[in-house]
């Protein structure tokens, strides 16, 4: 085989394996683990087929939407079921619609594949209010009694962040788009924190909080401040000994800055004592004594 040489026939070479590459992860079976920016969420806690379903009364009859679906796998087909009232392989959800009257045995009249299991139709977009995601599955498109072009068929599950799982709420059917609500700990995101995360407030008006957060940037305030205060003496004794040195070729005890200044200190601070001791110290009057003049 001819090595190709030709920078045109490779980069079309290399284009076309791209291509392949990307379709073939593009019908890849969604695996439950979705990735959105630096977020990630795990549905593999859900894995598994969950049943739900609701009853519209249509006198004389009653219509049952029952939806059966496995977020991570195909739904298996039953043995004991027909055929015919069984979505076809490859589905992750499957909508049977039942029509119930007294006196008749129950018909199944539509079975509807509502989720195909294919990476490249599934969509999801996280909720900030609940937190939460909302998931959302392409089918097949079904038949209609209203319209002679079959409509395209979507299954919608609102997965809320919770502590606990919560039973599965049939939320509605229109014909086309089926959605499912639902409340468990793998609607809860992880990862990387998310800049909108909420932050419990301490010390606030109301919500008992014991003011730590308010004492300790009070406690940061002055360490600051004493710890700059520090570095300027510092900065102060280090070029004033530098400038005696350099200027006059001081030593020892004459580098000090303003050497006289500070050997008056110790003094100014005792008077300052002694006035503040006089200041406070209690008066006492002698009634009997004299005054003098």
């Amino acid at each position: 085989m001819a090595f190709i040489r030709h920078p045109i026939a490779r980069l079309a070479i290399l284009t076309l394996v791209s291509a392949l590459a990307s379709a073939q992860d593009a019908s890849k079976p969604f695996d439950c683990h979705i990735t959105i920016g630096d977020v990630k969420y795990d549905l593999t806690s859900l894995e598994g087929e969950h049943t739900v379903s609701r009853e519209l009364s249509i006198p004389p009859t009653t219509i049952e939407d029952k939806v059966t679906f496995n977020l991570c796998k195909d739904l298996e087909r039953k043995s004991d079921v027909p055929t015919e009232d069984q979505c076809p392989e490859g589905t992750r959800a499957c909508l049977v619609r039942t029509n119930r009257k007294e006196g008749h045995s129950d018909r199944v009249f539509s079975v509807i594949p509502m989720a195909n299991s294919s990476t490249d139709v599934v969509a999801y977009d996280r909720l900030s209010s609940p937190k939460g995601l909302d998931v959302t599955f392409a089918g097949y498109s079904y038949p209609s009694v209203l319209n002679a072009d079959p409509i395209p068929q979507f299954f919608h599950l609102k997965l809320l962040c919770s502590t606990e799982t919560s039973k599965i709420n049939f939320t509605s059917y229109d014909g086309r788009d089926l959605r499912l609500e639902w409340s468990a700990p793998a609607g809860c995101e992880f990862g990387s924190p998310s800049d909108d995360e909420e932050k419990p407030d301490k010390g606030g008006e109301g919500d008992g909080g014991d003011g730590s957060d308010k004492e300790e940037s009070v406690g940061s305030g002055l360490g600051y401040f004493f710890l700059l205060l520090f570095l300027a003496f510092v900065a102060y004794f280090g070029l004033g000994a530098y400038y005696n040195y350099s200027t006059y070729g001081a030593s020892g005890a004459d580098l000090i800055p303003h050497r006289d200044f500070w050997r008056e200190v110790p003094y100014m601070l005792r008077d300052v004592v002694s006035h503040l001791c006089s200041a406070f110290r209690p008066r006492h009057s002698s009634r009997g004594g004299y005054i003098a003049v």
